[in-house]
C-alpha cells in the first residue's frame, strides 16, 4: 500500500505538470509574444507554490525520523532556492 504522503506529493506534481502542459498549449493558441509571456508570468507563482506544499508535506511525513536542526537545514535550504529563484 502507498503511503498517504508520497501519494499526496505525486498528486500534486501530475497536477502541476498537467498545469504547465495545459499552459504551452494556451501559448500555443494565443500566438503572440506579449500573451505567451503573460501565460508564463503566472507559471512563475505555480512552481514555487508546487515546491513549498511538496516539501511540507514530504517533512510531515518524515517529522517523526528527523531533529529540528535537520528540519530547520531544509526550510533554509527551500528558502535559499526560493530566493535565488524569485528575486530579480
Amino acid at each position: 500500500m502507498l503511503d498517504k504522503f508520497v501519494t499526496g506529493m505525486a498528486s500534486l506534481r501530475i497536477v502541476s505538470g498537467s498545469i504547465e502542459i495545459v499552459a504551452a498549449i494556451l501559448m500555443l493558441k494565443l500566438g503572440r509574444v506579449d500573451k505567451a509571456l503573460a501565460v508564463n508570468s503566472a507559471l512563475a507563482f505555480v512552481g514555487p507554490s508546487v515546491l513549498l506544499i511538496t516539501t511540507a508535506i514530504g517533512l510531515a511525513g518524515m517529522a517523526d525520523r528527523l531533529s529540528w536542526g535537520k528540519m530547520l537545514w531544509i526550510g533554509l535550504g527551500v528558502s535559499c532556492l526560493l530566493i535565488g529563484i524569485l528575486k530579480k
